[in-house]
């Protein structure tokens, strides 16, 4: 059956944002939808400039007989920094302070909507990466995994403080917490993770790194590679205080907080410092 040309527009558009980074064929599309390839080439190019103009990605063609179209999730700047803003008045809510000074972080962990700003951000800032995984540690930093990985289509692996029988056989490791300065254990299943994956990195929260720097060690126990390091919320660097990660990109930088005057002081992180891939406004 023929199928109009704007039911195959939305279509083709709704497909190719379900599979990001998926390479499709012209010829999957054709037969889907009964029509010839040049009528699909002309489509792609309308979908290609939709989503460039509307600051939702791209489509990355790859020329050859194997080749085909590749949706690529991306963000305008403009849009980056209304998300971080979004993100900053959540976070800063005076609402927020615990006793000791910890922050109440689990109504934002589990909004979809500020989640789907969290992923994009992230999925835009390594939009030229290849990755084959994301990674967190359990248990805050799994919305934050979850949401990055549906944005780059790619599953997403769980370190645990122990082992499930459930898991099979496991490789652990032992780091040293950089806030606590305490030992730690760190687990992940061996079928987790293939070796030679190239693995994005993502967490909730960072004072000194210690988490992420057991999860690189870790991944090195599969002959894994780290694409990068995402983190939600940097705390600012004390005086003295070594960073045991230098090389990651943070959404938030949380700069104090004042317990007696019920303030929380928010900050993008060094987000703009350190992603140069935005889309075209």
């Amino acid at each position: 059956m023929k199928i109009k040309r704007s039911e195959r527009l939305i279509d083709m558009t709704h497909y190719l944002s379900e599979h990001p980074r998926e390479l499709v064929s012209l010829t999957f599309f054709a037969e889907r939808y009964a029509s010839a390839k040049s009528s699909i080439s002309e489509d792609l190019v309308i979908v290609k400039e939709t989503f460039e103009n509307r600051g939702i990605g791209t489509l990355q063609t790859v020329p050859g007989a194997a080749g085909g179209v590749r949706f690529i999730p991306g963000v305008r700047k403009d849009q980056a920094e209304e998300a971080l803003n979004v993100l900053s008045e959540q976070v800063s809510r005076s609402d927020r302070l615990l006793p000791g000074g910890y922050l109440f972080m689990t109504d934002i962990l589990g909004d979809i909507h500020l989640m789907n700003h969290v992923g994009k951000l992230f999925a835009g800032a390594f939009a030229n990466e290849q990755i084959d995984l994301v990674m967190t540690v359990a248990t805050k930093g799994i919305g934050i995994a979850h949401a990055a990985a549906r944005y780059l289509g790619v599953p997403v692996v769980v370190a645990r403080r122990d082992s499930k029988v459930t898991e099979g056989s496991t490789v652990s490791i032992n780091y040293v917490s950089g806030s606590s300065k305490r030992i730690q254990t760190m687990v992940l299943s061996k079928r987790s993770v293939k070796q030679g994956a190239r693995v994005l990195i993502v967490d909730d929260f960072m004072k000194a790194g210690g988490t992420a720097a057991g999860m690189k060690n870790l991944l090195e126990e599969f002959s894994a590679t780290v694409a990068g390091v995402g983190i939600f919320i940097e705390s600012e660097q004390e005086a003295g205080e070594e960073r045991l990660v230098e090389d990651y990109i943070s959404l938030l930088k949380l700069r104090s907080v004042d317990e007696k005057g019920k303030t929380i002081q928010i900050e993008p992180g060094n987000y703009f410092d350190r992603v140069s891939s935005f889309l075209k406004q």
